[in-house]
């Protein structure tokens, strides 16, 4: 599989997910191949906060958190910026929430557990 080091593709996530251990886990998958984190966030707010602070090209986005869901956030941050893409990652079991977020704008989804292959293709086809 060809990587895209030295292209232009920029290739910048924000990372939003209520669990310390699950952010470090996508973190470590994406920054193997190649992906720059500029962020994390640990809730909707704080996602739509930093998206509207970073500008990232692509958002991770977990669907059940504290005070904001990422269902919300996902409204909100396509509300400032419609051209945002955004990954939601969920839960085995969580489909009707998943279809919601689809619905909202989200772009595609991830389940738990995760496959680094899968995580880093779908991420690639989400950006291409």
């Amino acid at each position: 599989m060809a990587r895209n080091v030295g292209s232009s593709v920029s290739r910048r996530v924000l990372i939003v997910d209520d669990a310390v251990v699950m952010r470090m886990m996508i973190k470590g998958i994406l920054a193997k191949s190649g992906f720059e984190i500029v962020g994390e966030a640990q809730n909707g707010v704080e996602a739509v906060e930093k998206y509207v602070e970073l500008h990232p090209d692509l958002v991770t986005m977990d669907v059940v958190m504290p005070e904001m869901d990422g269902i919300a956030a996902v409204r909100q941050i396509l509300s400032h910026d419609p051209a945002a893409r955004i990954v939601m990652c969920t839960s085995m079991g969580q489909q009707a929430l998943v279809v919601e977020a689809i619905q909202a704008g989200a772009k595609s989804f991830i389940t738990k557990p995760f496959q680094p292959p899968k995580i880093v293709e779908t991420l690639n086809k989400v950006l291409a």
